[in-house]
């Protein structure tokens, strides 16, 4: 049995990493959960998967779960050390962190300190903090498992073959529900809109990130750490079917794509049974009748996010922290309609031209310039 540690188990990768573990409950075993705030659906996984920690972050949560499980035996912790001893309880083999945000940072460098094999649905932790997680994960000997589709893609089309060969890496994009509107044209956006992704059934975080194409700067961030290749090395293609979730192309011009259906499940049980391939009850792709497959470049001046992506990228130290943090901030009040769709993006071009980068900062100065990011997204909009 592989026993998993699961952080974010309410969200939509948590789910679905459930899922997975349901279909396949004679080789896979939940060993700790957590989350943030969601007491009843976590008190219904508690019944069916009986693990013997759980951590709700906010205590008020942590407080109300123990009155739903009275009797159960599962120990509840709340708060950052919950979510440490969580990710590194001493029985789990492998820790998926699928925790929304900057939050996971801490969690993950426990884990890898503790020897957990790591599947990574958080890309929060290496677009801030990959200067600290890959060198720490090398130290320790603890594998780095993707989980988001385009980087699960990525790594399957390497499998088998150097690194060193890799000419580029192709990262696809949906191009979100809004592909083809002018900037004026998504200004009238409503939350209600943004939520509606054509192909993906995500967060409303990701949803809203997929939309303005920041999520595909988030991701080209990632891939960056993740196979150790110059942002420069890596072409977004936008590719409406999301059919093609990421290719590679070699040296010798050759390139190698990953395809299938679009769905969460088919990379999280490729981490989590890794080098191992299971079977999946997932529906098959059908070529013929799909009938074609399109691919158009990225449009960077009506959704600039992935432009500004790649600018923080450039400029490294501090700057991705200031990207990721204003853009959370930005999300949650376009969610809560305080601003608007446009904001987003033009929220993160201002917090980025008020903050002088850090050199390679540590886990407490990330922490503080997100604190301080914050605080200028919020007076800038009054929110």
């Amino acid at each position: 049995m592989k026993k998993i540690a699961l952080l974010g188990s309410t969200g939509s990768i948590g789910t679905q990493t459930l899922e997975v573990v349901s279909e396949h409950a004679d080789e896979l075993e939940i060993v700790a959960l957590a989350a943030r705030s969601h007491t009843e659906l976590m008190a219904e996984q508690i019944r069916r998967y009986h693990p013997r920690l759980v951590c709700m972050y906010e205590e008020d949560a942590a407080r109300e779960l123990e009155r739903l499980t009275a009797g159960t035996g599962v120990e509840i912790l709340s708060g950052m050390d919950g979510l440490i001893v969580a990710a590194s309880l001493e029985e789990a083999d492998i820790t998926l962190t699928a925790l929304v945000g900057m939050i996971g940072i801490r969690p993950t460098i426990a884990a890898i300190e503790s020897g957990k094999d790591i599947a990574l649905a958080n890309k929060e932790t290496l677009v801030c903090a990959g200067h600290l997680i890959m060198p720490l994960a090398a130290e320790h000997g603890v594998r780095i498992l993707p989980v988001d589709s385009e980087h699960s893609a990525i790594w399957q089309c390497l499998m088998g073959n150097s690194g060193k060969r890799l000419e580029k890496i192709l990262l696809t994009a949906s191009g979100g529900p809004f592909r083809g509107r002018t900037r004026e044209e998504l200004k009238q956006v409503r939350p209600e809109d943004a939520l509606k992704h054509p192909n993906w059934d995500m967060g409303a975080k990701v949803t809203i990130d997929s939309a303005s194409l920041v999520n595909k700067g988030l991701e080209v961030m990632e891939a960056g750490w993740l196979f150790d290749v110059d942002t420069d090395r890596i072409e977004v293609v936008v590719q409406p079917e999301s059919i093609i979730h990421s290719m590679v192309q070699y040296e010798d011009g050759s390139v190698i794509a990953q395809l299938s259906v679009p769905t969460m499940k088919l990379p999280i049980q490729v981490a989590l049974f890794y080098p191992d391939r299971r079977h999946a009850d997932t529906k098959r792709l059908d070529l013929a009748a799909l009938g074609r497959l399109t691919f158009e470049r990225p449009d960077t001046e009506n959704f600039p996010g992935l432009a500004l992506a790649l600018e923080a990228a450039k400029t490294g130290g501090s700057m991705p922290t200031v990207f990721n943090a204003a853009n959370e901030v930005l999300v949650r009040a376009f969610l809560e309609k305080k601003i608007g769709f446009t904001d987003i993006t033009d929220g993160i071009a201002a917090a980025m031209e008020r903050h002088e980068a850090a050199p390679s900062p540590g886990v407490e100065e990330i922490l503080a310039v997100e604190r301080d990011t914050a605080l200028t997204v919020r007076s800038i909009y009054g929110i």
